[in-house]
This record gives C-alpha cells, sequence and structure tokens, in this order.
C-alpha cells in the first residue's frame, strides 16, 4: 500500500508547491502604505498579507526580493499598490507575476482619484480572489518539496545549549529525507568560518565561505558595531564568538551545498548558507536592521517556513511563510508560552533530549502543510521589512553541484 503523502500543497506554474494560498497586497513606495493596510484591514482573520518597499529610488536588490516574494509558492495572487510617481518599476514586477499565471492587478493612487478610491478598488480585488484561493484544490507533498529556513532573535545564554542545536537536529532530519534547509548571519558566524569551510562540499565552495564571513566582519568593523545586542549581554552571552558558537548549531551537522544570495533558490535538498551582507563598500548601513530583515530574505529564496529559536522571548511572525517559534530559555517559555510553538528549554531542565525536541520541530513543520497554524499565524503577526542593499551575482562555486 502506497503511503500517503504528508503534506497538501497548492500547485504552481514552475513546479513548486505552497502550503499557503495568501494574497499579497505589496505597495510599492511609503507614500502607498497606508493604503495597502486599509485594502488589507478587513481580512485580518484570513491570508491576505501586506508586503512593501518604502523606498522612492530604485534598487536592484528590492526589485529582485519583491519578484521572489510576489511569485512565492505561498501567495496565490497579488495586488500592487503604487503611488504613482515612484520610481519602483511596477511594469515589470506585474508582468513577472502574471507569467506564472497568478491573478494580478495594479492600483495607482494618483490615478484612482485618491485614499477612498483605491482602497475600495484595492479590496474589490481581494474581494474577487480570495474565495477562489480558499476554494483551490491542493495535491499531494512530500517532505522533499520543502524548503525551510532558520533563524534566532533575542539570543540569551540557553540559545546555543538547546534551541538553536535542536533546531539543527530538526533540518539533519528534514535533509535527509530531501528538503532544502537554509541558515544565514554571516555575521553571527564571525570566527565559524573555517568550521564551515571544512563542511563544504568543495574546496571552491569553503572558500566562498570563509570570503562571505570576512566581508560580514570588515562590513561590521567599518559600521563599528557587530551584531550584538544589549539584549544578549543581559541574557549572559559575553562576546561575539560565543554568541557565534550558538548560532552556528542551528546548521546541524550536514554538509554545506551551497552559498546563497537574498533572492537565489537552492536547486535541490541540502542544506545551504545564505549571505545577507551586501557587496561592495559600505553604503546602506547595519546589513539587516532587525530579525524580519533576515525573515524576509529567508522566505524571497523561496522558504515554506522559518524557524525562529529564542531565548529571550520574540513575539514576531512574518508575512507569506509561517514562523515557528523556538523557545530556548525554560523560564522564557513560562512567561511567554502563548507565543511560542516548541518549548526547547525543556533540554535544559532534563525533560527531553535534544534529538526529542528536534523531531518534533520537524513533526510540527511537516504539519503546517496539513493546515496546522503557528502562534504567529494565530496571533495575527505579519511583520516584513525591506531595506535597500546591493548585491553581486553569486559565482559557479558557490552552487558546485547545480
Amino acid at each position: 500500500m502506497t503511503e500517503p503523502a504528508p503534506m497538501r500543497g497548492f500547485p504552481r506554474s514552475d513546479g513548486r508547491k505552497g502550503i499557503r494560498n495568501v494574497v499579497a497586497v505589496a505597495y510599492l513606495v511609503e507614500c502607498a502604505h497606508h493604503v495597502a493596510r486599509e485594502i488589507a484591514r478587513p481580512y485580518e482573520d484570513r491570508d491576505v498579507h501586506v508586503i512593501g518597499f518604502p523606498g522612492c529610488y530604485p534598487n536592484d536588490y528590492a526589485a529582485r526580493m519583491m519578484a521572489a516574494l510576489c511569485t512565492h509558492p505561498n501567495v496565490g495572487a497579488v495586488l500592487l499598490v503604487s503611488l504613482g510617481c515612484e520610481s519602483f518599476d511596477k511594469y515589470s514586477l506585474a508582468h513577472a507575476v502574471r507569467e506564472t499565471g497568478r491573478p494580478v492587478e495594479t492600483v495607482v493612487i494618483q490615478a484612482a482619484g485618491g485614499t477612498r478610491a483605491s482602497v475600495a478598488a484595492g479590496r474589490a480585488f481581494v474581494d474577487r480572489v480570495l474565495p477562489q484561493l480558499e476554494a483551490a484544490p491542493t495535491v499531494p507533498m512530500a517532505v522533499s518539496e520543502l524548503v525551510v529556513g532558520t533563524v534566532c532573535g533575542g539570543s540569551d545564554g540557553t540559545s546555543g545549549i538547546t534551541g538553536n542545536p535542536a533546531a539543527g537536529r530538526a533540518f539533519d532530519r528534514l535533509i535527509r529525507e530531501g528538503a532544502a534547509c537554509i541558515f544565514e548571519e554571516t555575521g553571527e558566524l564571525i570566527g565559524c568560518e573555517h568550521i564551515m569551510a571544512a563542511r563544504a562540499l568543495t574546496p571552491a565552495l569553503g572558500r566562498e565561505i570563509e570570503a562571505a564571513v570576512a566581508k560580514a566582519a570588515a562590513y561590521y568593523a567599518t559600521l563599528g558595531y557587530g551584531s550584538f545586542a544589549a539584549g544578549n549581554a543581559d541574557g549572559g552571552l559575553t562576546t561575539i564568538e560565543e554568541k557565534s558558537m550558538g548560532a552556528y548549531a542551528k546548521s546541524g551537522a550536514a554538509p554545506i551545498a551551497g552559498l546563497l544570495k537574498p533572492g537565489d533558490r537552492p536547486p535541490r535538498g541540502g542544506l545551504y548558507l545564505l549571505d545577507v551582507v551586501p557587496d561592495g563598500e559600505v553604503r546602506f548601513g547595519f546589513p539587516n536592521i532587525n530579525d524580519n530583515a533576515e525573515i524576509a530574505e529567508l522566505i524571497a529564496c523561496g522558504a515554506h517556513a522559518v524557524l525562529f529559536v529564542t531565548g529571550r522571548g520574540s513575539v514576531v511572525g512574518s508575512a507569506v511563510s509561517p514562523v515557528v517559534k523556538i523557545c530556548a530559555n525554560p523560564e522564557t517559555w513560562r512567561r511567554m508560552a502563548d507565543d511560542m510553538d516548541v518549548d526547547a528549554g525543556r533540554i535544559l531542565e532534563g525533560a527531553a533530549t535534544l534529538d526529542a525536541v528536534g523531531d518534533e520541530i520537524r513533526d510540527l513543520v511537516v504539519s503546517l502543510g496539513r493546515g496546522r497554524r503557528t502562534r504567529s499565524e494565530a496571533l495575527g503577526h505579519r511583520e516584513f521589512i525591506l531595506t535597500y542593499k546591493s548585491f553581486d551575482p553569486i559565482g559557479p562555486a558557490c552552487l558546485p553541484a547545480a
């Protein structure tokens, strides 16, 4: 007898499948943000999510991110909201979405007659497509079709002992089942570059990983401030090296199959490192001004879900893809359990093993493909941020098996 598929997905024209069927309401400049938010407001309990880019000046990275997000497998339809005079190329973005077969429409506020008329036009689009998306049929989906990202935030002295290594165990199991898993935060992997290089599939990829971390170290040195918040110290972390070793534990033990940049998709299953620090001279300030920026970049790489490990506690979620919150600290769990999905702190208290919590995380991720909602989804968290950056394309050494 054939085993039933562990998940159900929404099929897309590029062969990928989504575990959500979201209407993305995408503003193309901050001046259109309020209108986009008002369009989505009546649908707070349904999958209508606001994303967008606030800048008026053009930026290739932002355009690539928006295209990747608007054609993400978890997105079923897109409404673009333009003021009308911004520099963002709304025509190219609409064309890219239309080419995938998704419904897409653009509301131009200056042409529509202002706020009220634009909100009415946007809601008419949502009212038309949302019932279709909610009734759309699903197809069987295997674990090998999943892309899963991981990030940590609000880290403390427990993160590297319980939550991060448990996420790594979940990655190991997902990768054995054929999934693609992505870890990132090169600015928090300083000191671990040689260990990661030794895990790379090829020496050339190892050198690319070392160069990416060296770039991050130089970037932060120029800015005069590393990726180490006051709250990390309050939580018991003492150095960036200590924080790095904890963050590194999220990667598990699989060989590193490639180095990606935001918007690059893993070509197959395996473990990938995402380089989030811009190329070239320091021009755009801190590479990621908060955890939500990193989550958006993981999703732009195709992540169906993101594992978020926290010790001190975090309440964030995300637009487009569910965020699974793994609580590393048992005291934080008892204080903020309503915001958390997995209690990894019980490892510290001897009530569970790393392998058992890793299996629990893996099973929770798979259950998202059967309709389960994360705590952040249930609480309505749909944070999103996108800022200016600049990246060079990755070279062939970054994906040696592609």
